[in-house]
């Protein structure tokens, strides 16, 4: 065991005027497994870099063990799985690997198959065994499970059980609940840390943001009582002045130096009272500022009574002539929120593009009704790019509801002005979902809309779409999300006969 010691800690983005983090201390004992947790844009992959002494900062990062990044950088993917092994871990016995390979229950296979051919889910484990491989070293993943099935999540988890010394940033809230023990939370006014796991942190949190917003009513009428008091002192301090420079009429006799000692002590008395009243409202105005709102968003969905809107019986995709996977059935109606689970590259995607009207070879009956309206949210986020203005306009979404949907779910008012394709993961995917709430639409399509988006995010999206009950099909691997969200799970699945 050892400590990682974090005292005064500030750093700033070259040409940006707030601190991200500023005189942050903390220690970090290296045999916990600790989830890094925070809204998209606070911070959380910054802080990992600056663990890994990539940024210049103010204050001290005091440690004495070596700290690894998870996703390691393969520069040449062509190479088979097991040397990609070899080179992040040298000293690794193949008896080694396989047993790291067990502990995640795949086959061993999977080394002798070039890195570039292995799927998301394979890459992963392929990474994440050659890094605990090496030892000692403490490590940073960040956020692993995206674009991972549930299936595999659950296989990642059973392993990390069984690991110590490690910070995870990860948005999914059951696989943060099964893996860690602290949470490292960063706050829109401090990073602080906790024993235990997220639940048990969001129940804190809650109990906290709670109490202070029932404070909020007495801090906003204590502000409004001394904002009128700072005004009144301000009109009393330019009286006073006036009082020094009056004219008085040639008959009246007045001692000048005695009304100007009195109005020079009853301006300066009226600044110290300002000055005072002043720090005060500073304060009371702080005591809200850790609370992290998730204001509420708008959706207004398309209804119709044409059921069913989709129907599919005994659907089969097809991939050069051959079946993806076993025939599904099912239909879709007006207000149904349908999640599409299974395993990664069985055909989920393709269900949806079916669904977009694209042209796909498929087996048995498929229908949708023509002139629906259809709003989606793709997988990638890579063709977005341009400023927001442009993107909107493109889109043929209103822009003042879109960016207002983009600043309740945590982007500001800097971020406008930033190309889209220079944003994090996390806000790319805010994009292309603002984009679809602002638009109205009869059935809403997901492709893992949750991909890199923070917690608060993820539950202001659920209460949406609870309070507005769209109609949504959506391929998502966050269970929490399918509990809350799904009245219809179709699982897709294939056997000996389909492959």
């Amino acid at each position: 065991m050892s400590l990682i010691s974090v005292n005064n800690l500030s750093f700033s983005y070259d040409g940006s005027y707030n601190n991200i983090f500023e005189n942050v201390s903390f220690n970090i004992d290296t045999d916990w497994k600790l989830g890094l947790i925070g809204r998209n844009g606070k911070g959380k992959t910054t802080f990992l870099k600056l663990l890994q002494g990539i940024y210049e900062y103010k204050g001290t990062i005091s440690k004495n063990v070596d700290v690894d990044y998870f996703p390691f950088e393969v520069s040449n993917k062509n190479k088979i799985a097991i040397e990609i092994v070899n080179d992040i871990s040298p000293n690794s016995e193949d008896w080694e690997i396989i047993k790291e390979l067990n502990l995640l229950n795949t086959n061993p296979e999977i080394l002798y198959r070039s890195f570039n051919q292995l799927s998301g889910g394979e890459q992963v484990k392929i990474l994440l065994i050659s890094l605990f491989l090496k030892g000692n070293n403490f490590l940073l993943i960040d956020e692993p499970t995206n674009h991972l099935d549930i299936e595999t999540r659950n296989n990642l988890v059973n392993y990390l059980k069984k690991k110590k010394g490690f910070i995870l940033v990860s948005h999914d809230r059951i696989f943060l609940d099964k893996v860690i023990d602290h949470i490292i939370a960063i706050n829109n006014t401090n990073i602080e840390i906790q024993q235990g796991n997220f639940s048990s942190w969001k129940e804190n949190k809650d109990r906290q943001d709670n109490f202070e917003i029932m404070q909020n009513e007495k801090i906003q009428k204590d502000i409004s009582r001394l904002e009128i008091a700072s005004k009144n002192t301000a009109k009393w301090s330019n009286e006073a002045e006036k009082a020094k420079s009056q004219k008085y009429n040639s008959e009246t006799y007045i001692d000048k130096g005695f009304i100007g000692h009195k109005a020079a002590k009853v301006m300066k008395t009226s600044k110290v009272m300002e000055q005072k009243i002043e720090k005060s409202i500073a304060e009371k105005s702080n005591l809200l500022k850790n609370i992290d709102r998730s204001d509420n968003l708008k959706l207004i969905p398309l209804t119709t009574n044409r059921n069913p809107l989709i129907w599919l019986n005994n659907l089969q995709i097809k991939y050069n002539n051959k079946e993806i996977f076993n025939p599904i059935s099912f239909e879709v109606n007006d207000g149904d929120r349908i999640a599409i689970i299974g395993k990664n590259g069985i055909g989920k995607s393709s269900i949806l593009k079916l669904l977009l009207r694209e042209e796909l070879q498929y087996n048995g009956n498929f229908k949708i009704i023509n002139d629906l309206k259809i709003s989606y949210v793709s997988q990638s986020t890579d063709n977005l790019k341009g400023k927001l203005k442009l993107f909107a306009k493109e889109n043929n979404v209103d822009e003042s509801i879109f960016k207002a949907m983009l600043i309740k779910m945590g982007l500001s008012q800097n971020d406008f002005d930033t190309n889209i394709q220079d944003m994090s993961e996390g806000q790319k995917k805010k994009v292309l979902i603002a984009k679809s709430i602002s638009e109205q639409a009869n059935i809403y399509v997901w492709d893992e809309p949750l991909n890199y988006i923070d917690i608060i995010t993820r539950e202001q999206i659920e209460d949406t779409i609870l309070k507005y009950n769209p109609t949504i099909i959506f391929v998502e691997h966050d269970e929490r999300f399918i509990e809350k969200i799904a009245t219809k799970i179709i699982k897709v699945e294939k056997d000996d006969k389909t492959r």
